[in-house]
């Protein structure tokens, strides 16, 4: 897994994994802005059932999570194939046969891995409103969460600095275009 080595890939797909509160969204959405790419919310693809469960505060077995990934990457491939690239996915993805999943779905993934401390994400999720996953399944996430191995092709990049920052760095690192500049809110300046 790189950390800091640049792979220069100008993937057609990217995932942008972590757990809960990592900052996989705003990450994602900033990466599609900055290279005139296409952005998917994993979230939006859940099953009502899942979204109940998860509010609830029960996490999801992974035959809960087949389904949603499997209508993830159709996604994914059908925005690919409308020649929309690069195509950010914003994905939990905690285990490597999810990741997995993904990559022999989609042909080809590079993995942008989020990561920070139970901490600072305890604390991003305390004050995030609008969404449905409870801070309560912090700890099951973290407990699922499979780091990624050297031979899954990702980097992976801590999140205690500005966003912006590591969506600068994210882009240089996968050698993804830059097509438009950011200003310190993270829209186009």
């Amino acid at each position: 897994m790189a950390t800091g080595a640049a792979l220069r890939l100008q993937p057609d797909f990217v995932l942008v994994m972590g757990v809960c509160g990592a900052g996989k969204s705003t990450v994602g959405k900033a990466i599609a802005e900055r290279t005139d790419g296409r952005f998917i919310e994993a979230d939006e693809y859940h099953p009502e059932e899942n979204i109940k469960l998860m509010s609830a505060g029960r996490p999801l077995t992974d035959a809960e999570r087949w389904p949603w990934l499997a209508a993830l990457a159709r996604a994914a491939s059908d925005t690919h194939a409308q020649g929309k690239k690069p195509v950010i996915i914003a994905c939990s993805a905690l285990k490597r046969r999810y990741r997995d999943f993904l990559r022999g779905e989609l042909g080809s993934l590079t993995i942008l891995h989020l990561s920070g401390s139970r901490e600072l994400i305890g604390e991003r999720l305390a004050a995030r409103r609008s969404h449905f996953m409870p801070p309560a399944l912090l700890d099951s996430q973290l407990a699922d969460l499979e780091e990624l191995a050297d031979d899954e092709g990702g980097i992976a990049l801590p999140v205690n600095e500005d966003p912006m920052e590591l969506v600068a760095r994210a882009c240089d690192l996968l050698g993804l275009p830059k097509t438009m500049a950011m200003n310190v809110e993270g829209g186009a300046a």
